[in-house]
């Protein structure tokens, strides 16, 4: 029996005509997702407009994605980012350092071996989003740690349905905004981020909270528990931390 994404990927899909949002973001939402069933099995391609429409997502569609968190090796201080008010899908919120999708528009994204296609993405969209140039961010030191799947609504016509990869890298990075991307991004320690949930004026998108909730806060003791010699954290230092072989269902 074909599963609920594997249906609604052959389905008849919902579209809208995106000339009432910013140009450049719409024309982004031309680019093609992969789409995948609920063990993160590759079923095609769609592009970003039809995948977030909950619309379809109600259906079953369901597409991969990948979730970066960029902390600093001297201090393990993580790199938020808030979400521009041009923003298609929740606009105005913050959010761990990139949060996108591997593209079936490049054949280096779609390589599952070692989760290579993600991490490419990452660095990507990383120089896209922040202006972080890619030789900061070499995907081979992204550590995978897990995926998620999770459901969550925007606007109520628009939304995420993902699995979503969950990568770590420390370095040093040069941030230069993109300001049609991100309208304000800082560092935090893990006391500040806390506080910043408990003020009642931040939003922030739904996988960013339930990664905090599930994951994050131990594994961010975990890392920084495991500094090397010359009292750096090292992202690779949670190799084997967790078994990252299944998807972990959180709809």
């Amino acid at each position: 029996m074909s599963s609920p994404a594997a249906i609604a990927a052959k389905a008849a899909l919902t579209s809208i005509d995106l000339s009432g949002y910013d140009p450049v973001q719409s024309k982004l939402m031309d680019e093609r997702c992969i789409l995948v069933d609920e063990d993160d099995n590759a079923l095609g391609a769609m592009d970003k407009k039809t995948c977030h429409l909950m619309e379809n997502i109600n259906k079953g569609l369901l597409h991969r994605a990948f979730s970066a968190f960029v902390f600093r090796p001297s201090d393990g201080k993580l790199l938020l980012q808030k979400r521009a008010p041009e923003k298609i899908t929740f606009p105005n919120m913050w959010t761990n350092t990139c949060c996108s999708h591997p593209l079936d528009d490049f054949e280096a994204e779609k390589v599952e071996k070692d989760q290579l296609g993600v991490r490419v993405a990452a660095s990507r969209k990383l120089e896209h989003e922040l202006g972080i140039p890619q030789n900061q961010t070499p995907v081979d030191e992204f550590q995978y740690l897990t995926r998620i799947h999770y459901l969550a609504p925007s606007d109520g016509m628009w939304g995420e349905h993902e699995v979503d990869y969950i990568l770590f890298i420390t370095a040093d990075v040069t941030v230069v905004p993109n300001e049609n991307e991100i309208c304000d991004h800082k560092y935090v320690d893990k006391a500040e981020l806390q506080a910043m949930f408990e003020e009642s004026g931040n939003s922030f998108t739904p996988w960013f909270k339930l990664i905090a909730r599930d994951f994050l806060f131990g594994w961010w003791d975990e890392l920084l528990a495991r500094k090397g010699a010359d009292g750096k954290v090292v992202a690779k230092s949670l190799s084997g931390i967790v078994d990252g072989s299944k998807v972990v269902k959180m709809v």
